[in-house]
């Protein structure tokens, strides 16, 4: 049997995944969601101006993007992506069980980032005032945290789904 070689995105890498792949489908992750749960230092904020980034979280139901990535590029790929989701170490690299939404749905193992709890970047639940406030003020190397919150918007909604939470937060950003 050939090993396959799987990425899953839940967030930028959705639209972005900045690597090589073959394949390119929706999946489904049990036991885990999305949500903008950690604080950025780096990409969309700094230190002493923090802006919030997505994480997946113990719980629920994320659907996100899966990408098969050829074996002999795996290892250049695992790479770049330790390079960009590693900065700071707020991430443990996990293989999980996705549902890939093909006919019929088969299901694959697949690398991706979870957040790591006892992080001190870990921002767990926030209020929506609070994830206001630090999207507003966040802006790292990567540009402006509201863009970044607007840009998962439009793709989970390009995706077919709706998230009631970020839709309530880009309402109320510039």
């Amino acid at each position: 049997m050939v090993q396959e070689f799987w990425v899953f995105g839940y967030g930028s890498l959705m639209w972005r995944p900045g690597f090589d792949y073959i394949e390119r489908e929706q999946a489904l992750l049990r036991g885990m969601h999305r949500g903008l749960c950690i604080y950025s230092h780096v990409y969309r904020g700094t230190p002493d101006r923090p802006g919030l980034v997505m994480g997946l979280d113990r719980g629920g139901a994320c659907r996100g993007i899966a990408f098969r990535v050829e074996p002999d590029r795996w290892p250049d790929t695992v790479r770049y992506l330790r390079a960009r989701e590693q900065v700071t170490m707020v991430y443990l690299e996990k293989t999980v069980k996705v549902a890939l939404m093909t006919q019929p749905c088969r299901r694959v193992s697949a690398l991706t980032y979870i957040v790591d709890r006892t992080h001190p970047q870990y921002a767990g639940k926030l209020s929506l005032e609070d994830q206001i406030a630090l999207i507003r003020q966040g802006h790292g190397q990567a540009g402006p945290c509201h863009e970044y919150v607007i840009s998962i918007n439009e793709h989970i909604r390009d995706m077919g789904m709706r998230d009631g939470t970020m839709e309530y937060l880009c309402a109320e950003l510039p």
